[in-house]
């Protein structure tokens, strides 16, 4: 039989395992250089089994902002890149913010969410405010932001909160916004160097991955006289040359099912979910996952512009066959910063009116700043390569201003 000290013996040992491991697959020279990363903290809470990471990247234009998100098999290499991502994506877009990210490695589907969020929020809680702002991402939605919140005891340890908390819930759509914003300005500039069209109106758009992003920046399209010939989600597509019926394939947006999925969508004929990228269209908007354009099927793709909702959906590979081909990419870091650039203007305790409107003010400005160093010179350079540039510089300035600060 079994006894008491058995019985503990055993949970040490389990707790040992899980320390050991969790000292493993973390190699921080792997991932460093003269960015960052700043701090990489890995927690963990016996009680639960809760295993936590934050990677603070870069703070050098201020606290580091970025969510935290929820997924089992979640790594330290993976929660680095996304901390990354912000640190350019912030810069860019203008904020006095760096760079960070948080997550839990667990199934959200098979745990106490809430209790693993507090648990998470009491072990980071020493780096927020102050260095680290968070807010909602994969499996964490406002609820999960609340209790986050709540622990640390400061209405600015996290952006994306219910607006009973006086948040900006991205559910409002302020990313799918900023893509709409985004495109409206492109085909103005553009239109000043190539003979495209000036306006949304009559323009053709399909839209991969029909979730918050997809439907909020198909809303705004239809709007302004857009046409959406196609919408995908992870079951499936659903085209039509007509243009598909919004507020019919609005009951579709949010799938968590095949029964629900878009692929279903009245009046609209079912085709395979990665078809959808490969419908002929004026712009194709990949807003799901990452890497689904990529050297294999990048030369299928028939859209004249690329407006990249997802993080990171265009590998490298496959955006140097588009650009060979002449399609345009608007990036990431660029399109989809109407999130982090909302998220701001709640840190700042600002309305949902005036969110839109700084969301707006920047997403044109940023675009515009862009766009004309990208294509006005002798050489085309990739909007990318060229928003990368600007990132990069606004965050060295930083850098060393803080360097020259602490040498007097």
């Amino acid at each position: 039989m079994a006894t008491l000290k058995d019985a503990s013996t055993e949970v040490q040992s389990q707790q040992m395992a899980m320390l050991e491991r969790m000292l493993e697959d973390v190699n921080v020279a792997a991932f460093s250089d003269k960015w960052g990363p700043e701090k990489v903290l890995r927690v963990y809470d016996p009680n639960l089994g809760m295993e936590g990471m934050l990677i603070i990247d870069n703070t050098a234009l201020g606290p580091g902002k970025g969510g935290f998100r929820i997924r089992a098999g979640l790594t330290p290499h993976e929660v680095f890149g996304l901390a990354r991502t912000m640190t350019w994506k912030c810069s860019l877009a203008g904020l006095p913010f760096g760079g960070a990210k948080g997550g839990i490695n667990a199934d959200p589907y098979s745990i106490d969410k809430l209790s693993y969020v507090r648990s998470f929020a009491r072990a980071v809680s020493a780096h927020v405010p102050d260095e680290w702002v968070s807010a909602p991402d994969m499996n964490v939605g406002e609820e999960e932001i609340a209790a986050f919140v709540e622990v640390i005891g400061d209405k600015k340890a996290a952006t994306g909160k219910p607006e009973r908390m006086g948040g900006i819930p991205h559910e409002l759509g302020t990313t799918g916004f900023g893509l709409g914003v985004g495109i409206e300005t492109t085909l103005g500039i553009l239109s000043e160097f190539v003979p495209v069209q000036k306006t949304v109106d009559g323009l053709t758009v399909a839209i991969h991955g029909f979730g918050n992003v997809g439907s909020e920046v198909a809303k705004y399209l239809v709007r302004k006289g857009a046409k959406i010939v196609a919408i995908g989600d992870f079951w499936g597509g659903a085209y039509s040359a007509k243009g598909i019926d919004i507020d019919v394939a609005m009951k579709h947006a949010y799938a968590t099912d095949e029964a629900h999925s878009c692929k279903h969508c009245k009046g609209a004929k079912e085709i395979g979910r990665d078809e959808v990228l490969e419908v002929e269209c004026d712009v194709l908007i990949p807003a799901a996952v990452g890497n689904v354009i990529t050297d294999r099927n990048a030369s299928k793709i028939r859209a004249g512009l690329i407006v990249e909702g997802a993080n990171n959906p265009t590998t490298p590979a496959g955006e140097e066959i588009l650009f060979k081909k002449g399609i345009l990419i608007l990036p990431d870091m660029l399109a989809n910063s109407g999130g982090v650039i909302g998220s701001y203007a709640e840190y700042l305790g600002k309305s949902i009116d005036e969110a839109f409107a700084m969301i707006d003010s920047k997403i044109r400005e940023n675009t515009k700043l862009v766009l004309t160093s990208s294509i006005s010179g002798d050489v085309v350079m990739l909007p990318r390569a060229v928003a990368m540039m600007i990132a990069k510089e606004r965050v060295q300035k930083a850098m060393e201003r803080r360097i020259n600060k602490g040498s007097h």
